[in-house]
C-alpha cells in the first residue's frame, strides 16, 4: 500500500508540494510547513510521522530538503 502523504520533488523555484490521499494540501518551504497541513488534515502528531514511510513518501532529493531544484 502507497504512504497517504507525498512530499513531491523540489520545484524550481523552492519548495514541495505535499499532497493527501491524493490532494494537493499545499507548497511546503520546510518541516513545519508540512506539518501544519498534516494538523489541518486532522493529524495532530504529524512531525512524528515525517520519517514513517508508512505515512510519508519523499519523492525526488533528499528528505526535509526543500531548496530550489
Amino acid at each position: 500500500m502507497a504512504a497517504p502523504i507525498v512530499i513531491h520533488h523540489p520545484s524550481p523555484t523552492g519548495g514541495r508540494r505535499v499532497t493527501i490521499r491524493g490532494q494537493i494540501v499545499g507548497l511546503a518551504y520546510n518541516d513545519a510547513d508540512v506539518v501544519e497541513f498534516l494538523r489541518r488534515a486532522g493529524l495532530p502528531d504529524a512531525h512524528d510521522l515525517l520519517d514513517q514511510p508508512d505515512w510519508v513518501e519523499w519523492r525526488g532529493g533528499r528528505a526535509h530538503h526543500y531548496e530550489a531544484a
